[in-house]
């Protein structure tokens, strides 16, 4: 968002911040919560309020891994890459499980199924199978369809999970001890000689010791230098009616990740996705409204794939993701402000990777540790 000159004339009220965190989203609020465990006070800024961009918008799929198959990613970013990213996104897990725990959020252990749409899909699931067998991954590899729904093969990760992601970010942010100040959009960031960052947001002028942005999808909106590495995506659903009888068991996607769905904890139908057919209207956008296109996409995938699900369509919304260029996340500080880090650009996969990335990303800005293979210098 921007502000003008009448909201905001640069003679708000300074005030101290010691690790000033923008963004409260999911990654925002980890980050806090790491940073809090570190010693520092935390303040976190937000142009809306808790978790009210994508954080709260997603499917609520913990699935371990990255958004590439297996043997693709290999292929991408090296064995190495892959083994030390798939350690982060388990090590992220371990983390939400114990702010579920703490916070009393709903949650199921209910596993994952990586579908195939085709047969060129479903050699892609026996090669990307075997990849992670290789590598030790306990997946379940099924050469036809356990839905019997029209799919060609199948992936079963039994170790993953649902979870509801409003709450599970409302419960990391009362475990981190941060002081939030919603309603409250930054507008220039500047590190000069002073031994302070100093952060100009609608409400206050900040003086920060760290800085840490959170900001994912509105990463450009920041700082130009995002703009040619984090790409505004917009994501969209739609949820059923409470159903009489549950027709899936596990979080399904397919056709490469583009398409996804699951039970909702009161026995709704979800469905998202759909956006590979619609790329031109759904990437490079801060527009959350949900359009026609890709709405009919989702109803069509509704119908072919559950014919047995005759309950009405209840709720439709969007959400605008934050895609990196290469498909990693994105952890470093900003070219000539070595105290403005910045953990973004999570390509629909926060829920995998969020709590490891956020924790490099805290650890890297106040220790100076390398950030590893989500390091942004591979872009640079």
């Amino acid at each position: 968002m921007t502000v003008s000159i009448w909201q905001a004339d640069g003679a708000q009220p300074v005030r101290e911040a010691d690790f000033l965190i923008i963004g409260a989203g999911l990654v925002g609020c980890t980050a806090a919560y790491f940073a809090q465990q570190a010693g520092r006070r935390v303040t976190i800024t937000e142009m809306r309020d808790i978790a009210l961009g994508a954080s709260s918008r997603n499917a609520g799929f913990m699935i371990t891994g990255l958004d590439t198959y297996y043997h693709h990613a290999i292929d991408k970013w090296g064995e190495a890459a892959v083994r030390e990213l798939w350690a982060l996104s388990s090590r992220t897990h371990s983390y939400w499980r114990q702010f579920i725990k703490a916070g009393n959020v709903k949650y199921t252990d209910c596993g994952s199924l990586l579908l195939a749409e085709s047969a060129d899909e479903a050699r892609d699931l026996e090669l990307a199978a075997r990849a992670m067998q290789a590598d030790k991954h306990d997946v379940e590899y099924h050469s036809n369809d356990p839905l019997k729904r029209g799919y060609f093969a199948a992936i079963r990760q039994p170790w993953d999970a649902a979870v509801q992601p409003y709450e599970l970010v409302q419960s990391i942010f009362q475990q981190s001890g941060a002081e939030l100040i919603a309603n409250n959009e930054v507008y220039k960031i500047e590190q000069t000689e002073q031994p302070y960052v100093t952060v100009y947001t609608r409400r206050y002028v900040f003086h920060a010791q760290y800085v840490l942005l959170c900001t994912n999808a509105y990463s450009k909106y920041i700082d130009p230098y995002f703009s040619d590495k984090v790409v505004p995506t917009r994501g969209q659903c739609l949820v059923t009616e409470p159903l009489k009888e549950a027709v899936l068991d596990a979080c399904g996607y397919s056709d490469y990740g583009y398409m996804y769905y699951r039970m909702t904890f009161d026995n709704r139908l979800l469905i998202g996705g759909g956006r590979n057919h619609h790329k031109p209207a759904e990437n490079d956008t801060t527009d959350d409204r949900v359009t026609d296109p890709v709405q009919r996409t989702l109803e069509a995938y509704l119908h072919a794939k559950f014919p047995d699900v005759d309950a009405a369509i209840d709720r439709r919304w969007a959400g605008i993701m934050g895609f990196s260029v290469d498909g990693l996340p994105l952890v470093g500080t900003l070219p000539g402000k070595p105290h403005v880090g910045f953990a973004v650009g999570f390509t629909g996969h926060g829920l995998a990777m969020g709590a490891g990335v956020a924790e490099r990303a805290v650890d890297m800005l106040l220790t100076g540790a390398d950030a590893g293979a989500i390091h942004a210098r591979r872009l640079e």
